[in-house]
């Protein structure tokens, strides 16, 4: 390109640095309830749309939440989150947001009627086990569940320890082949 010459916006070669997020469809993960995950077998999980007001999700973009009593419920053919703990946003003014209001799921009706017809069995429940952005939208990831018996968390926790047990064993066998 010579000098002073006129070059059309559209064609002039783009500069780095952007503000434009690369839509990769990574995960950046806000909250999670590990609780759920030892209180309850996980059935099967659904990916949810949250509505939000704007503070929510300045304040979730902090990283700022809990999930540790959170459920949902069916009611009305759409699917509620309630309990779930999104604390005021530090520089909010009188539009700050209720801390622990209900918050509607965004889900396919069929994904809706699925959940409403499991969740009415016995034992079966809906809790959220993630709050996460995905390609810059508040995501909630929920599961359908049953209730773990005590002894069901003894067996798991019982799983678990000799699962890290065989893997140290593994590892320390490997690093004495190894000679170190």
């Amino acid at each position: 390109m010579s000098k002073g010459m006129y070059v059309p916006k559209e064609s002039q070669p783009k500069q780095g640095g952007g503000t434009a997020k690369a839509k990769d469809g990574k995960r950046k993960i806000v909250a999670q309830n590990k609780k759920a995950r030892h209180d309850y077998a996980i059935i099967d999980t659904y990916e949810a749309g949250l509505v939000l007001t704007g503070t929510e999700v300045k304040s979730l973009r902090q990283g700022r939440a809990s999930l540790t009593d959170g459920f949902v419920q069916i009611d009305g053919n759409e699917a509620w989150l309630h309990n779930a703990h999104i604390p005021e946003y530090s520089q909010g003014t009188w539009t700050n947001h209720t801390v622990r209001r209900k918050r509607k799921l965004l889900l396919h009706r069929e994904e809706i009627d699925k959940l409403a017809s499991k969740s009415e069995e016995t034992g079966h429940t809906i809790v959220p086990l993630a709050l996460y952005f995905k390609d810059g939208r508040a995501k909630a990831e929920i599961a359908l569940a049953r209730g773990k018996k005590e002894y069901d968390k003894r067996q798991t926790l019982r799983e678990k320890q000799d699962r890290r047990e065989s893997d140290r064993a593994i590892a320390a066998a490997k690093r004495k082949q190894r000679g170190e």
